[in-house]
């Protein structure tokens, strides 16, 4: 059953230091988007771009967006296919090419999921569903640059000796 699902956010520039962006380094690049019933989240600009290391940025947000659908998505269909996870992590990395013009795009995001599972019999089933849960996010399905993944999933059953 198809059916649309709308999201909503109210995005607040916080960066007027009284004189707007009369400057391009006099004005600040902090924002703060609110979600009905939600913590608010509080961003930046990259440092690159005059913004603040302690804050998140819009390409921080980008990566993380991808490496979690990637993993709801992969959890909920571990879920359905019996295989218990036990843990999950993932070191992301994107990279973004800048143009001389200012603008610039992301060339690509890889994922580097570690999972445990509890079976060792379900080791590469469970490696399997990396490709499936790709195909399935939808934000890796909505963004024009590739992203890619590197998943290592194991047991945490100490390997065995040879008889």
């Amino acid at each position: 059953m198809h059916r649309d699902h709308t999201y909503r956010a109210l995005l607040v520039w916080e960066g007027n230091r009284g004189e707007g962006t009369s400057t391009y380094k006099g004005y600040g690049r902090r924002w703060r988007a609110f979600f009905d019933g939600k913590p608010d989240l509080v961003g930046t600009a990259d440092p690159a771009f005059r913004g603040e290391p302690e804050r998140h940025n819009p390409e921080d947000l980008l990566v993380a967006s991808l490496s979690s659908c990637h993993m709801l998505t992969y959890l909920a269909l571990c879920a359905q296919d019996r295989i218990s996870v036990v843990s999950y992590s993932d070191e992301a990395t994107g990279v973004v090419s800048t143009t001389p013009d200012g603008g610039g795009r992301f060339k690509s995001v890889t994922l580097h999921p570690k999972v445990e599972i509890s079976d060792p019999a379900r080791v590469e089933a469970a490696r399997k569903l990396h490709e499936k849960a790709h195909a399935l996010c939808f934000i890796a399905a909505s963004v024009n640059f590739p992203v890619h993944h590197e998943a290592h999933v194991a047991t945490g059953e100490a390997p065995r000796p040879l008889a």
